[in-house]
Parts: C-alpha cells; structure tokens; sequence
C-alpha cells in the first residue's frame, strides 16, 4: 500500500464548524508550516485559496476535511472547484485527543490522519448534481411517510371512539375512496357537539393523509425520472423501483467511492459476518452499515421473494441444504449488492 504521505508535497487538514473553519498545512513528514482560520462564506473561502496558493511547498497538494456534507459542504465546494483535491476524513477519535482538543488541534489530528491514507483509494466526498437531488427527495420521503403514518393512525383512533359508521370506516385500508367518503360525511340535526368534533377532525385528518399521499406520488414520480436519467438501465431489474433504485444511487454516489461489490455490501450491511462455533460454521446478518440502503435491498428481497421464478428456484436449493429464511435473505442481499455495484458502475462508465 502506497500511503498519501509518500506521494505529496503537502497536506491541509480542515476542522469545520458552523461559523468558524480552522486549516493546517504539513509536511509528508507531519511538520507544520502554516494554520488559517476562516469564516465560512465566500469570502473565507477565497483567503482560503489565496493561503494555498501562498503557503504549499508543491503542487501536489490535498485537502482533508470533516463535515462535507455538513458545515464544511461549501469549502469544500469551492476548493473542488478550483482543482484541488478534497478527500474526507473522519472525525478524530477519542483516544487521538489525549492532548486536548480544540479547531486547531483538529485540523492538525485530520491532516496526519490524511498521511496514513491509501493513495490509491482515498475517501473522495460524495457526489452533488442528480446524486443530492435524489437525497433530498428520499428524505422528504421519508418525512412524508412518518406524517402520512402518523395521521393515519390518529383518524383510526378517532374513528373507533365513534358510531358504528365511524367504527366500520376505521376498518380496512386509508385508500382514496374511504378518505373521500369520511371527509364527505356530514351531520344530522340530532348531532351533538361531540359528534361535530369527531366528524370535523377526521374530516381534517382524511384530507391531509390524501394530501400527503398525493405529495407520495409526486415524489416517486420526480425520483423515477431522476433515476432514468443517472442509471437508465437500473430499474428494468426485477424488484428495482424508483425509491430503492434512488437509494442504491444516493449510498453509492460515484465511481469509485467503493472499490468493488464486497465494499459496497459491507456498506449496505449485507456482508456476511462469521457466526461459527465448534463444528457449526455459519454466518448472520451484518446489524452496520448504511441501514437505509439495507432497507432498500431488503424491498427488493421480498419483492423477488414473491414474484421472480428464478429466486424462487433460489430459495428452494438453499432450503434444501438446510438453510433459514433468514439466512437466505443475507445470502440474497450479497446478490443484490453485486448486482446494484455492477450495474451502477457500467450505467455512469461515461
């Protein structure tokens, strides 16, 4: 292994913050030459260049910082945009901090840490353009979701404490035409106030689960358009629809970011962890990784799991040499990440 520390003539390591970022420029061999600390806006960020172009002893030079896609998304933009090399780096750990801590200290602990580096595989920040889209979509889907939920279970409690019309809707699926009919329902002259108050607030709540449903649809339609465009070859797999083909995406973000399929599934937490004792060797599910893309393979599992012939042949062999369901879900899963790298990676070869 090539370490960075061997292959430039300096390193900047970064400690960003709300208002405040903190810089260090060393050595390969960790000697401080210069620090800066800056604002974070524009105007810090063009010091920022200014002090590079000023302070580096070469130009093979790289920039190591923390939160890019937090406080530090900005620098880290504006120093991508004038060529220089951004990589990411962890937070420093505990035990690193055993001489205190402050900005300076570490920006100084990211920079040394960036010298440890692989060079051949250094942690490039992920992707803006379609790739943060498609972020911003899921997360307002998933927001949706948690408010769609949480309504639907309210409009059941309400309606269970009512009359029978009221206990009869509170049955079955919230589709469009039962939200349509309870917030169409109106009272009797006998009506007491109470009444009143139930039907008026499942009125609200029926037409606020439709909204949100409708929003649902919006956004699956604009993820399956953006998806079309980034991997148009993604979703034409069995089981792939447009919210999980957007997760496979936003997790993977660019080539390269996951040197090959093991990486990606150890990502997804779909990599086989040993299980073994004594003569049992078995392996179980990996609880890490990105629990949203593991999500989005474990959909794309049970959809195959109840349509596709060949998964279905599958899960038959498997049970056959006596494995679990649960086992066969793992081994599913390290499948489907294969597959998702493959594919992710011949879609954006360009």
């Amino acid at each position: 292994m090539t370490q960075l520390a061997e292959v430039v003539d300096a390193v900047i390591g970064g400690d960003t913050h709300r208002d405040m970022h903190a810089l260090e420029l060393i050595t390969p061999n960790g000697v401080t030459l210069s620090t800066l600390a800056i604002t974070n806006d524009a105007a810090g960020f063009t010091d920022a260049l200014a002090w590079i172009a000023e302070h580096t002893p070469g130009p093979r030079v790289v920039i190591a910082l923390e939160g890019t896609r937090s406080y530090g998304i900005g620098l880290a933009r504006a120093l991508a945009a004038a060529g220089l090399p951004v990589v990411e780096i962890e937070r420093p750990a505990r035990r690193d901090r055993r001489r205190g801590k402050s900005d300076p200290i570490d920006a100084h602990l990211a920079a040394v840490n960036a010298l440890r580096l692989d060079a051949d595989r250094l942690p490039i920040p992920r992707a803006d353009g379609d790739r943060e889209a498609l972020r911003i979509l899921l997360g307002a889907r998933r927001e949706l979701t948690t408010y769609r939920t949480r309504m639907v279970n309210r409009l059941r409690a309400l309606l269970l404490t009512g009359d029978d019309l009221d206990r009869t809707s509170a049955r079955g699926p919230m589709n469009p035409p039962r939200l349509t009919a309870i917030a169409r329902r109106r009272g009797g002259r006998d009506e007491t106030r109470e009444q009143a108050v139930r039907r008026a607030e499942a009125r609200r709540l029926a037409l606020a689960i439709r909204d949100a449903g409708a929003e649902l649809k919006d956004n699956k339609t604009q993820l399956g358009q953006l998806v079309g465009d980034v991997a148009p070859g993604l979703m034409s797999k069995v089981g792939i629809g447009p919210v999980s083909a957007a997760q496979a995406i936003v997790s993977w973000s660019h080539r390269d970011r996951c040197r090959n399929d093991a990486a990606f599934a150890a990502l997804a937490g779909a990599s086989p962890l040993p299980a073994s004792s004594g003569k049992i060797v078995r392996h179980r599910l990996n609880r890490g990784g990105d629990r949203q893309l593991n999500r989005a393979l474990h959909d794309i599992v049970l959809t195959r799991w109840r349509i596709c012939p060949r998964t279905h042949a599958y899960i038959a062999k498997r049970r056959g040499e006596g494995k679990t369901d649960n086992e066969i879900r793992r081994l599913l899963k390290r499948y489907i990440a294969r597959e998702l790298y493959r594919c992710l990676n011949a879609e954006t070869a360009a």
